[in-house]
């Protein structure tokens, strides 16, 4: 693995980022619309009691934290998309370049592009709600570990499967991942949904993690067991979304790029 290698790929996708007028919507525009809209709709509902300042907190950490696993999970399948838009994946094939060193450079790139729209819209939402999403300290930073490694094999997984079929599935580069949020229980708790629901998201590691910030947020209380329950499937499924990835690369150099058109 050549450290010079992954920068020119990372590097390759910040050019890209900084020049396209879509990437910066996504990193930006959305991040705000949500925030103005779920942060309007939280401060109505204080003029009905005053113990509903916690929904400010719960909505703003909701959005701030699942935008963690959005641009994981982005990265990986919209950058392979981009390549494909631009039959660019044939120069990949070919060059020295290895499998691990390309998914790497995503993970990286992913990373890069989360802090960055993670400090714009966490500054955002302190300046319009007064929320501090820093007040998480120490813990944030395995949050947000979790919660990127989880939007990472759901890209994975995406990725491989656009791979394997071709860009007519390409939707599920900005649909799949929303596919967890509901049993993540991003803005509930999980005891509202249904007992065949909760037993999904037993098997979700995001579910772990907006549990335990919101008893951050309200009892102050770190639960390590939901982070522990939480890394243990992140490894397991990361490490099969990999394997299915390479395994759907290998395809590819198989049958052919014109299969993907």
């Amino acid at each position: 693995m050549k450290l010079h290698r992954i920068f020119a790929v990372v590097l390759r996708y910040l050019y890209l980022f900084k020049h396209s007028l879509d990437r910066l919507s996504d990193a930006f525009y959305w991040p705000t619309i949500d925030i103005l809209l779920w942060g309007l709709t939280s401060l109505y509902f204080q003029k009905f009691t005053p113990d509903a300042s916690i929904v400010v907190l719960v909505l703003m950490s909701g959005i701030l934290l699942w935008l963690i696993v959005w641009r994981g999970q982005y990265e990986i399948t919209v950058n392979i998309l981009e390549d494909l838009w631009n039959k660019n994946l044939i120069n990949i094939f070919v060059s020295p370049l290895k499998f691990s060193e390309w998914v790497l450079s995503f993970f990286i790139i992913g990373i890069v592009k989360a802090i960055v729209s993670l400090i714009f819209a966490s500054l955002l939402a302190f300046f319009l709600y007064k929320f501090n999403l820093y007040l998480y300290g120490f813990y944030l930073i395995p949050y947000f570990i979790l919660l990127i490694t989880t939007g990472w094999w759901v890209g994975c997984l995406v990725a491989g499967t656009i791979l394997r079929f071709g860009t007519r599935i390409q939707t599920l580069a900005w649909t799949a991942v929303a596919l967890l949020s509901p049993f993540s229980a991003v803005y509930y708790p999980l005891s509202i949904l249904p007992p065949w629901a909760q037993k999904v998201a037993a098997f979700i590691p995001t579910s772990y993690i907006f549990e335990g910030s919101r008893e951050v947020l309200e009892k102050g209380y770190f639960d390590v067991n939901k982070v522990i329950v939480s890394l243990i499937l992140n490894i397991v499924y990361l490490v099969i979304a990999i394997y299915y990835l390479r395994k759907s690369f290998n395809k590819i150099l198989e049958k052919g790029l014109v299969k993907l058109y």
